[in-house]
């Protein structure tokens, strides 16, 4: 037993050395955030969602692309929500290249609901030609495709029902949009063409600072002023929780999904437990009764 508790403290010492190991390694951990649509409730908030497009339009399209999303897809439901009339006229503000046309040529013409969100580059090798030699990754999955780890044992918490945390991505990516430094550590040496980022692993990326405070100019309220900060911060949200819904669209619909087939589950639960109560409960009495006469027989 002694053995045992030991090994036991053994291991719990090396899954938390490791994570400490992996924390300074890394550098400092993204910050839990609160979003609205973490857990087993939450819900996109439609407003964030078109303000976040409209960062991700503004800033974040002249490098990146969002090759799986099309027009049409801002207008769904559980997405940004915006009316089929919003729709049309956005695709329309986009050219699109099209054809053959009849004499074999391709042409361009205003976008559609159909089309997919034209990319900044016409292929790869053009977007890493403008870019130092490496192209910006598409961002439509990007909030799924990053993470991080957390170490020591809380991949285990973090599995828990209620408790669990998979918004590591979203976490990730806020984190990163802010912690651009302007002074850079001692140790740390940043390249020509580099920048110091303290979220960023080995803290040297090459794209340069996005956001900037009042880069982006929001719709204002009825009281005059903007229906949302104009900082840094407030545009990672938003283009953060925009980059959610590309990556996971349905995330609504399968939380919906998910919910009745647990509350069918526990009805399911409950009326076997009745059937098996009142089907045994006879079998019992009935054995009981013979009991007796067992023991007479004996």
């Amino acid at each position: 037993m002694i053995r045992t508790r030991a090994l036991l403290a053994a291991a719990l010492a090396a899954l938390l050395s490791a994570g400490a190991a992996s924390a300074e390694d890394h550098g400092p951990l993204p910050h839990r955030e609160k979003w609205t649509f973490s857990g087993m409730f939450g819900t996109f908030d439609q407003a964030q969602l078109q303000r976040g497009f409209q960062v991700y339009r503004e800033v974040c399209s002249n490098c990146h692309g969002l090759h799986y999303v099309r027009f049409r897809n801002l207008g769904e439901e559980g997405g940004p929500d915006f009316s089929a009339a919003q729709v049309k006229a956005l695709a329309a503000e986009y050219k699109v290249k099209d054809g053959p046309n009849d004499s074999g040529d391709m042409f361009e013409r205003p976008g559609r609901p159909a089309d997919k969100i034209p990319a900044p580059f016409p292929n790869e090798q053009a977007a890493a030609a403008a870019n130092g030699g490496k192209a910006p990754p598409d961002l439509s999955l990007m909030a799924k495709a990053r993470t991080f780890a957390r170490g020591g044992l809380w991949f285990i918490i973090d599995w828990l029902p209620f408790v669990g945390y998979t918004e590591q991505g979203p976490d990730y990516i806020h984190a990163l949009l802010n912690g651009y430094k302007d002074e850079v550590p001692k140790g740390v040496t940043v390249p020509e063409g580099g920048h110091y980022n303290e979220y960023y692993p080995g803290h040297v990326i090459a794209m340069p600072k996005p956001l900037s405070d009042g880069q982006v100019t929001y719709a204002k309220g009825a009281d005059g002023k903007p229906v949302a900060a104009e900082t840094v911060d407030q545009y990672s949200r938003d283009v953060t929780a925009f980059l959610m819904w590309t990556a996971e669209p349905h995330l609504l619909a399968r939380k919906s999904l998910g919910l009745r087939a647990i509350l069918f589950l526990l009805v399911l639960a409950g009326l076997l437990y009745y059937v098996k109560k009142k089907i045994w409960s006879d079998v019992g009495g009935e054995t009981h009764g013979l009991q007796p006469e067992l023991h007479k027989t004996h």
